[in-house]
């Protein structure tokens, strides 16, 4: 099915529709691009801190090696996964094949959960550098939450850069797609200055000590990881608007993941080797310290810059990947079919784009203090989806042999139940007593909150 129209979004001569109404028109490297901006975004710039103080420098590169190694694995089962069945929604499709319609509906809504925290993550994280980059701001007290002030104007330039991102995605997914190729150029950009000065001035003795809290604190350092490496389950979503051979999907989704973790390793580094612990440890931005250290004020400056980016990207991506996880559950009735609705001309999915913007331009009015309430509640929910990923892979594989799989993963069934047995213990890591438990009451109340909603709109469909 095709249509004539310009090239701004919409349907053009070489621009197809995809069987749910979707324009296929991403090419290979804005796929890349959308999955690499997604899981940088703000994490590499504000939770790199927070990771070595709960492991140390060594630690944090151990927790990051190590929960890296299974994300990949995670990446390369939905690789399979994407690969033979390449359709809106990712997740939903491979829990619906596998499982049926309740577990295909709390896997979805769990991965949307995920995404919506990123985006809400991201309105609060930008007014934030914000501040960095003008400090004028900070102006109208409205109130406080959890000891931290908010500010009217900063809430404001939350709310409305939400609202802008939302009008952008919905305007198509090709515009949205060009927007995150060329910020993530600037991210790029940030990382090789800061790269250039670990070079130049980093020390090896300041990665003392190598190790914080013992393997407990390895362990706490893991449980940040998954948040930091959303973002590759972006192209599953997209899958019906790639316009790329099945394989090469799957390709691309697991090489994504791998330069995710090697640009993870390397700002540790530099952050580890340009700053002492005590400088760690008393700084609000250590990545921006530590370039900072390296190039003076310019190189933080710059820094800055490729953070800002890094929100746009990651914000950018999780509004794309959100929206059609959503619109899939609509399109199936498992939600509101309001949520399943295109918009008539750029084949975009408003309403859920409109759901999920509105969240976004509430969220900066929670404050600072919700950054961390959205990294670990949107983690614990990130990892009951993988479960039910790796389940699905498990299921299929041994129902449907036959079923065409132009990506195959190394060691099929086996690498199939490490996965699950992985994901397993990484969402333990978020239950009371473990050393990443999710904080009562506010992250506890985010989860149950948002899963409640689900059942009351799961219910209603039916």
């Amino acid at each position: 099915m095709t249509n004539s129209a310009p090239d701004n979004g919409e349907p053009g001569p070489r621009r197809h529709l995809s069987d749910h109404g979707l324009v296929r028109t991403l090419r290979q490297w804005e796929t890349l691009a959308l999955s690499f901006g997604a899981m940088i975004g703000w994490s590499w710039v504000v939770l790199i801190a927070p990771l070595m103080q709960r492991s140390g420098s060594g630690g944090a590169l151990l927790a990051t090696l190590a929960a890296g190694f299974v994300i990949v694995v995670i990446g390369a089962i939905y690789a399979e996964l994407t690969a033979a069945m390449p359709e809106v929604g990712g997740e939903h499709v491979y829990s619906l094949r596998a499982m049926g319609r309740n577990a295909s509906f709390v896997c979805t809504w769990a991965i949307v959960f995920a995404y919506v925290s990123v985006v809400a993550f991201e309105a609060v994280a930008l007014p934030t550098v914000m501040t960095h980059l003008f400090p004028v701001l900070g102006n109208g007290p409205l109130w406080q939450i959890g000891g931290s002030d908010v500010f009217l104007d900063q809430a404001l330039i939350g709310a409305g850069t939400s609202l802008l991102l939302t009008w952008v995605n919905i305007r198509g997914v090709r515009i949205s797609a060009m927007l995150q190729a060329i910020v993530v150029v600037v991210i790029l950009l940030a990382g090789l200055a800061l790269f250039a000065g670990l070079g130049m001035k980093g020390e090896s003795s300041n990665m003392s000590p190598l190790l914080n809290n013992g393997l407990r604190g390895v362990f706490a350092a893991m449980a940040l990881v998954p948040f930091m490496l959303v973002g590759f389950d972006i192209i599953p979503q997209t899958a019906e608007e790639i316009d790329l051979p099945p394989r090469r999907i799957g390709l691309l989704l697991v090489l994504s993941i791998v330069v995710a973790v090697a640009w993870y390793l390397l700002i540790e580094l530099a952050v580890g080797m340009l700053l002492t612990l005590e400088q760690r440890n008393s700084v609000e931005l250590a990545t921006v310290s530590a370039a900072e250290a390296a190039w003076g004020r310019t190189g933080a400056l710059l820094l800055l810059c490729g953070g800002v980016a890094g929100i746009l990207t990651s914000w950018n991506g999780f509004l794309v990947g959100g929206s059609r996880a959503l619109f899939a559950l609509g399109d199936s009735g498992m939600v509101p079919r309001w949520f399943g609705k295109l918009h008539n001309r750029r084949h975009t999915p408003v309403n859920a784009l409109l759901f999920i913007g509105i969240i976004g331009a509430l969220a900066p009015f929670l404050g600072r203090q919700a950054l961390i309430w959205f990294v670990d509640g949107g983690g614990f929910g990130l990892m009951i989806a993988y479960i039910f990923v790796c389940a699905s892979f498990v299921v299929l594989r041994r129902r449907e042999p036959q079923l065409t799989r132009p990506f195959r993963l190394p060691g099929g069934q086996a690498t199939g139940v490490f996965g699950l047995v992985a994901s397993v213990v990484m969402a333990a890591l978020y239950l009371p007593g473990m050393p990443a438990a999710l904080v009562w009451p506010q992250e506890w109340l985010l989860v149950i909150a948002w899963f409640v909603l689900g059942i009351v709109l799961f219910r209603v469909s039916r």
